[in-house]
């Protein structure tokens, strides 16, 4: 399976290892208004956005049938856990989580 993080400067970081993800999660530190986040995708499109603070972001990038979800306060083991989850392809342990979704959310297009 192939998957790819972006740090926080949006350099791509092929396959990382759990060690390079740690440290691509610990550049979080330098992140700013333009530079808000790291991110690891899954070949299955797929992503996982961890910003300062705790938030994660967790959409499918290739459809928009699914709404984006957001978690708040998710301490660094657990987006390193599910960075790893995802990395190996198990969308579906990432999915179950509780992820809060916007209702105003539509995959119909606009008027």
């Amino acid at each position: 399976m192939s998957y790819f993080m972006y740090d926080v400067m949006g350099v791509a970081v092929d396959e990382p290892a759990p060690e390079a993800m740690s440290r691509v999660l610990d550049g979080l530190v330098n992140a700013d208004d333009e530079h808000p986040d790291v991110s690891l995708s899954h070949e299955s499109g797929w992503c996982l956005s961890a910003f300062r603070g705790g938030l994660l972001i967790w959409e499918d990038t290739e459809s928009d049938s699914v709404a984006p979800g957001e978690i708040r306060e998710v301490g660094r083991e657990e987006v390193l856990r599910l960075f790893g989850l995802l990395a190996a392809g198990d969308i579906a342990a990432v999915e179950a989580l509780p992820w809060r979704r916007s209702p105003a959310f539509s995959s119909e297009p606009g008027p």
